[in-house]
Protein backbone atom coordinates (compact mmCIF):
# COMPACT_ATOMS: atom_id res chain seq x y z
CA UNK A 1 0.00 0.00 0.00
CA UNK A 2 2.81 2.40 0.90
CA UNK A 3 4.57 1.83 -2.43
CA UNK A 4 1.32 2.49 -4.30
CA UNK A 5 0.75 5.74 -2.38
CA UNK A 6 4.24 7.01 -3.09
CA UNK A 7 3.89 6.08 -6.77
CA UNK A 8 0.60 7.97 -7.01
CA UNK A 9 2.13 11.07 -5.42
CA UNK A 10 5.04 11.08 -7.87
CA UNK A 11 2.76 10.47 -10.86
CA UNK A 12 0.49 13.34 -9.84
CA UNK A 13 3.51 15.58 -9.40
CA UNK A 14 4.83 14.65 -12.83
CA UNK A 15 1.52 15.59 -14.45
CA UNK A 16 1.62 19.03 -12.88
CA UNK A 17 5.31 19.37 -13.76
CA UNK A 18 4.48 18.67 -17.42
CA UNK A 19 1.94 21.47 -17.32
CA UNK A 20 4.50 23.80 -15.76
CA UNK A 21 6.99 22.91 -18.47
CA UNK A 22 4.47 23.74 -21.18
CA UNK A 23 3.86 27.18 -19.65
CA UNK A 24 7.59 27.85 -19.33
CA UNK A 25 8.20 26.79 -22.93
CA UNK A 26 5.39 28.99 -24.22
CA UNK A 27 6.90 31.93 -22.34
CA UNK A 28 10.35 31.01 -23.72
CA UNK A 29 11.94 31.11 -20.29
CA UNK A 30 14.74 28.68 -19.38
CA UNK A 31 14.32 27.14 -15.91
CA UNK A 32 16.98 25.65 -13.66
CA UNK A 33 16.39 23.87 -10.35
CA UNK A 34 19.37 24.29 -8.03
CA UNK A 35 19.68 21.62 -5.33
CA UNK A 36 22.11 21.10 -2.46
CA UNK A 37 22.40 20.39 1.23
CA UNK A 38 21.91 23.22 3.73
CA UNK A 39 24.65 25.83 3.74
CA UNK A 40 26.37 24.71 0.55
CA UNK A 41 26.02 28.18 -0.97
CA UNK A 42 23.00 28.09 -3.29
CA UNK A 43 21.91 31.64 -2.51
CA UNK A 44 25.48 32.92 -2.81
CA UNK A 45 25.81 31.29 -6.24
CA UNK A 46 22.51 32.82 -7.33
CA UNK A 47 23.58 36.26 -6.09
CA UNK A 48 26.87 36.00 -7.94
CA UNK A 49 25.10 34.80 -11.09
CA UNK A 50 22.64 37.70 -11.01
CA UNK A 51 25.45 40.23 -10.64
CA UNK A 52 27.48 38.71 -13.47
CA UNK A 53 24.47 38.61 -15.81
CA UNK A 54 23.16 42.07 -14.93
CA UNK A 55 21.89 43.77 -18.09
CA UNK A 56 22.53 40.67 -20.20
CA UNK A 57 19.84 38.21 -19.14
CA UNK A 58 16.51 38.91 -17.41
CA UNK A 59 16.28 36.70 -14.33
CA UNK A 60 13.56 35.71 -11.85
CA UNK A 61 14.06 33.61 -8.72
CA UNK A 62 11.88 31.26 -6.68
CA UNK A 63 13.27 30.66 -3.19
CA UNK A 64 12.34 27.45 -1.38
CA UNK A 65 12.83 27.05 2.37
CA UNK A 66 11.12 25.29 5.23
CA UNK A 67 10.65 28.66 6.94
CA UNK A 68 11.92 32.24 6.82
CA UNK A 69 12.45 34.83 4.10
CA UNK A 70 16.14 35.69 4.49
CA UNK A 71 17.20 34.29 1.10
CA UNK A 72 14.39 36.04 -0.78
CA UNK A 73 15.26 39.32 0.91
CA UNK A 74 18.89 38.95 -0.22
CA UNK A 75 17.79 38.42 -3.82
CA UNK A 76 15.23 41.21 -3.75
CA UNK A 77 17.96 43.71 -2.89
CA UNK A 78 19.45 43.00 -6.32
CA UNK A 79 16.33 44.29 -8.06
CA UNK A 80 15.26 40.85 -9.25
CA UNK A 81 11.65 39.55 -9.16
CA UNK A 82 11.59 36.92 -6.43
CA UNK A 83 8.98 34.80 -4.65
CA UNK A 84 9.53 32.90 -1.41
CA UNK A 85 7.92 29.48 -0.92
CA UNK A 86 7.90 28.16 2.65
CA UNK A 87 7.10 24.47 2.79
CA UNK A 88 6.20 24.51 6.50
CA UNK A 89 8.28 21.43 7.21
CA UNK A 90 8.41 19.81 3.78
CA UNK A 91 11.90 18.79 2.70
CA UNK A 92 11.52 19.76 -0.97
CA UNK A 93 9.60 21.84 -3.47
CA UNK A 94 7.04 20.10 -5.66
CA UNK A 95 5.43 20.96 -8.97
CA UNK A 96 2.20 22.21 -7.42
CA UNK A 97 4.08 24.71 -5.23
CA UNK A 98 5.75 26.09 -8.35
CA UNK A 99 2.44 26.26 -10.20
CA UNK A 100 0.91 28.25 -7.36
CA UNK A 101 3.48 31.08 -7.67
CA UNK A 102 4.05 31.14 -11.43
CA UNK A 103 1.43 33.84 -11.95
CA UNK A 104 3.47 36.14 -9.68
CA UNK A 105 6.13 36.36 -12.40
CA UNK A 106 6.04 38.18 -15.74
CA UNK A 107 7.34 34.99 -17.36
CA UNK A 108 7.32 36.38 -20.89
CA UNK A 109 9.64 39.17 -19.72
CA UNK A 110 12.18 36.71 -18.29
CA UNK A 111 14.97 34.80 -19.99
CA UNK A 112 15.96 32.67 -17.00
CA UNK A 113 14.06 31.45 -13.94
CA UNK A 114 16.19 30.07 -11.11
CA UNK A 115 14.53 27.84 -8.54
CA UNK A 116 16.45 27.42 -5.29
CA UNK A 117 15.20 24.21 -3.77
CA UNK A 118 15.04 23.39 -0.07
CA UNK A 119 18.44 22.43 1.38
CA UNK A 120 18.30 18.64 1.39
CA UNK A 121 20.38 15.91 -0.24
CA UNK A 122 17.56 13.40 -0.70
CA UNK A 123 14.02 14.52 -1.57
CA UNK A 124 14.48 17.36 -4.11
CA UNK A 125 15.88 15.02 -6.75
CA UNK A 126 12.71 12.90 -6.74
CA UNK A 127 10.31 15.70 -7.67
CA UNK A 128 10.23 17.26 -11.12
CA UNK A 129 9.12 20.88 -11.12
CA UNK A 130 8.85 21.49 -14.85
CA UNK A 131 12.42 22.74 -15.05
CA UNK A 132 14.72 22.38 -18.05
CA UNK A 133 17.48 20.99 -15.89
CA UNK A 134 18.53 20.22 -12.35
CA UNK A 135 21.86 21.55 -11.06
CA UNK A 136 23.60 20.05 -8.04
CA UNK A 137 25.75 22.24 -5.79
CA UNK A 138 28.20 20.66 -3.37
CA UNK A 139 30.60 22.55 -1.13
CA UNK A 140 34.03 21.17 -0.30
CA UNK A 141 33.23 21.61 3.37
CA UNK A 142 30.60 18.87 3.09
CA UNK A 143 33.20 16.23 2.31
CA UNK A 144 34.06 13.99 -0.64
CA UNK A 145 31.81 11.12 0.49
CA UNK A 146 28.55 12.80 -0.49
CA UNK A 147 28.19 11.63 -4.14
CA UNK A 148 28.16 7.95 -3.21
CA UNK A 149 25.98 8.54 -0.15
CA UNK A 150 23.35 10.54 -2.06
CA UNK A 151 23.63 9.22 -5.64
CA UNK A 152 20.22 10.27 -7.00
CA UNK A 153 21.02 13.99 -6.65
CA UNK A 154 24.03 13.56 -8.92
CA UNK A 155 22.34 11.15 -11.33
CA UNK A 156 19.42 13.53 -11.92
CA UNK A 157 21.53 16.66 -12.43
CA UNK A 158 22.95 18.07 -15.64
CA UNK A 159 25.71 20.01 -13.89
CA UNK A 160 27.65 19.86 -10.64
CA UNK A 161 28.98 23.04 -9.08
CA UNK A 162 31.74 22.34 -6.56
CA UNK A 163 31.63 25.44 -4.37
CA UNK A 164 33.94 26.93 -1.73
CA UNK A 165 37.12 25.72 -3.41
CA UNK A 166 38.89 28.55 -1.56
CA UNK A 167 38.51 26.33 1.53
CA UNK A 168 40.48 23.46 -0.01
CA UNK A 169 43.67 24.18 2.02
CA UNK A 170 41.63 24.09 5.23
CA UNK A 171 39.73 20.83 4.71
CA UNK A 172 40.60 17.21 4.07
CA UNK A 173 38.25 17.13 1.09
CA UNK A 174 39.53 15.19 -1.91
CA UNK A 175 38.22 17.18 -4.87
CA UNK A 176 39.52 14.56 -7.29
CA UNK A 177 37.42 11.89 -5.58
CA UNK A 178 34.38 14.17 -5.59
CA UNK A 179 34.65 14.55 -9.34
CA UNK A 180 35.50 10.90 -10.01
CA UNK A 181 32.61 9.54 -7.94
CA UNK A 182 30.16 12.08 -9.36
CA UNK A 183 31.10 11.22 -12.94
CA UNK A 184 30.89 7.50 -12.18
CA UNK A 185 27.24 8.12 -11.27
CA UNK A 186 26.60 10.41 -14.22
CA UNK A 187 29.25 10.52 -16.99
CA UNK A 188 27.42 13.39 -18.73
CA UNK A 189 27.67 15.66 -15.70
CA UNK A 190 29.20 19.07 -16.42
CA UNK A 191 31.49 19.96 -13.50
CA UNK A 192 32.45 23.47 -12.35
CA UNK A 193 34.89 24.32 -9.58
CA UNK A 194 34.01 27.71 -8.13
CA UNK A 195 34.33 30.02 -5.17
CA UNK A 196 31.43 32.43 -4.76
CA UNK A 197 33.61 34.34 -2.29
CA UNK A 198 36.69 34.91 -4.46
CA UNK A 199 35.06 34.58 -7.89
CA UNK A 200 37.34 31.75 -8.97
CA UNK A 201 35.73 29.64 -11.70
CA UNK A 202 32.62 31.83 -11.89
CA UNK A 203 33.29 33.00 -15.45
CA UNK A 204 33.18 29.42 -16.76
CA UNK A 205 29.89 28.84 -14.96
CA UNK A 206 28.42 32.07 -16.33
CA UNK A 207 29.53 31.38 -19.91
CA UNK A 208 27.92 27.93 -19.78
CA UNK A 209 24.69 29.30 -18.32
CA UNK A 210 24.52 32.00 -21.01
CA UNK A 211 24.93 29.36 -23.71
CA UNK A 212 21.76 27.63 -22.47
CA UNK A 213 19.55 30.69 -22.47
CA UNK A 214 18.37 31.47 -26.00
Amino acid sequence: MKVKVVTNILEANDRIAAGNKKIFDEAKVFVVNIMSGPGAGKTSLIERTIKELDGKIKIGVIEGDIAGTDDAERIEKLGIPVVQINTGGGCHLDANMIREVMDDFPLKDLDLLIIENVGNLVCPAEFNLGEDMKIMLLSLAEGHDKPLKYPLMFQESSALVLNKIDLLPYTNADIGKMKKDSLSLNPKLKVFEVSCKTGEGISEWIDWLKSLVK
